[in-house]
């Protein structure tokens, strides 16, 4: 049975805009609706939840081949780096289920 793989995008993000949570919220939500739907990430935020101006979130790419979902979470890096927001730390790693 094929069970394709996964690439997993780690990332830190800096909001210097935000002066609440409720500011912080706003840019959250953007980032992970956009992830989902320029991408097909499933993302959750995993970090800095008490924290106005950080956030840490996780996004899960899935694809048949290696290569392909590795080409989504480079170009999903690439598309958080060019935002409003500061992109501070991104790492990458890739999975399969057969491992």
């Amino acid at each position: 049975m094929a069970s394709g793989f996964v690439a997993i995008l780690a990332v830190e993000l800096h909001f210097p805009d935000a002066g609440s949570l409720k500011g912080k919220r706003k840019y959250v939500q953007s980032a992970k609706a956009q992830l989902a739907n320029r991408f097909g990430a499933s993302v959750a935020e995993v970090g800095h939840h008490d924290l106005w101006q950080r956030c840490a979130l996780t996004a899960a790419f899935v694809a048949r081949e290696a290569r392909a979902a590795e080409e989504l979470a480079e170009r999903a890096e690439q598309w958080l780096a060019g935002q409003e927001w500061e992109l501070v730390r991104a790492e990458r790693s890739l999975v399969s289920p057969e491992d």
